[in-house]
């Protein structure tokens, strides 16, 4: 009998994505690279863009290897490029420097080494718990800024910004080394407690598809628009916080916010998971896009520290409940046999929204000086995300006897 580690493994998930997650903590990055290399906010925020989307993009390839060489050895790589990525991050003075190695390797290692956290928990516990599972792993990616962002602003005081990535990289990445050395999948043919029995002359393979399988059906294109539509609200304020700090409410410790839109963000994770285990994916879906609609109607307004924080308290739930959700949601409708794979194909959604988001709202602000019409079209995006559940069904395979 194999004895279950689901939990030992989770809590190893957990903290290896709260290692990871400085990216979050990007907009402090950006304001400091702002006032001591003269980039523009568009320019400061071209290399968290190229990280969120290789992040995504990793997760694809990083499915496969977990596929076929396990947890350990991929969260392993992607702990060694982080290290690297952040050391070379800290030599640069130009933004080709800065979107070369942070975007482009810090982003792929830390898509490499998240992509396996997630089906390596979910595969010890049965459908019934998977949402709170994925949205306990993710929640460790979501909280990371909460410390992320202050302990950035100290040492970026301290000793400037570019020293900042080499002592962050060292450090967090090293942990992202050790802790990958406690993930761990469960032998083939494991069935965890509390699996419901299929049903009688049903095939076993029933929902199990291939990635090309899964990419052939409506399912995933909803999926894939929906993630990538209710992510951009979120990775727009989490990006630009600080700036948007700034300009509407003339504060200049920014910082402030971004931790608490970790916290929030991270426990939206946990309970977007935990209701969709509850009361439905799609009911949860649709609450949570809704209510992320509201507040972007409602952030132009938001003018002081009282108001800001309300409103990233809100983006924080309604953006982190999606990551917790999605997850869950594809292994629900296409199995967990390929789950490395299939989740990283369906994650390449938040890669497109970390390009739209920050990119766009950079663009507007540059040329009005605002974020009002960013927030409008953000809005409108998330209604059509809640419009599109109402056509989401579960996919079926001809039985394979």
């Amino acid at each position: 009998m194999v004895r279950n580690i689901g939990w030992r493994v989770t809590t190893a998930a957990v903290l290896l994505n709260l290692a990871s997650g400085f990216l979050y903590a990007w907009s402090v990055y950006a304001a400091a690279l702002i006032q001591e290399l003269g980039f523009t906010k568009t320019q400061a925020m071209l290399p968290y863009t190229v990280a969120l989307a290789m992040l995504a993009v990793m997760m694809v390839p990083g499915g496969k290897l977990f596929d076929t060489y396990g947890p350990r050895v991929v969260a392993t790589i992607g702990g060694i490029l982080m290290i690297t990525g952040m050391a070379l991050t800290s030599m640069q003075t130009t933004i080709p420097g800065f979107v070369v190695f942070f975007g482009v390797m810090v982003g792929a290692g830390s898509g490499i080494a998240y992509g396996v956290t997630i089906p390596s928990a979910v595969k010890w516990f049965p459908p019934a718990k998977r949402g709170l599972v994925s949205g306990l792993v993710v929640a460790g990616l979501g909280l990371a800024a909460a410390y992320a962002a202050p302990l950035a602003q100290v040492i970026i005081n301290a000793v400037g910004v570019k020293q900042t990535f080499l002592i962050v990289g060292i450090v967090f990445g090293g942990l992202v080394v050790l802790l990958a050395q406690f993930l761990a999948v469960p032998p083939a043919g494991y069935v965890p407690a509390g699996t419901p029995a299929p049903a009688a002359g049903t095939a076993s393979a029933k929902n199990e598809f291939s990635p090309s399988e899964m990419m052939g059906t409506i399912q995933f294109w909803l999926i894939w628009l929906m993630y990538c539509f209710g992510a951009i609200a979120g990775l727009m304020v989490i990006g630009h916080i600080a700036i948007i700090a700034d300009i509407q409410a003339q504060l200049k410790w920014g910082f402030a916010l971004v931790a608490i839109l970790a916290v929030f963000n991270s426990a939206g994770r946990v309970v977007g998971g935990f209701l969709s285990d509850r009361i439905g994916r799609d009911r949860t879906l649709i609450l949570m896009f809704a209510l992320q609609a509201a507040n972007m109607l409602l952030f132009r307004y938001y003018a002081d520290m009282t108001s800001l924080t309300v409103g990233v308290c809100i983006t924080g739930v309604a953006y982190g409940s999606l990551l917790g959700i999605f997850p869950a949601l594809t292994y629900d409708f296409f199995g967990l046999k390929n789950s490395g794979t299939n989740y990283g194909l369906v994650f390449t959604a938040f890669g497109a929204a970390g390009i739209i988001g920050p990119l766009m709202a950079g663009k507007i602000v540059d040329i009005t000086g605002a974020y009002s019409y960013a927030y409008i079209a953000a809005a409108v995006i998330l209604a059509a995300a809640a419009v599109m559940v109402k056509f989401l069904n579960k996919p079926k395979k001809e039985a394979i006897v």
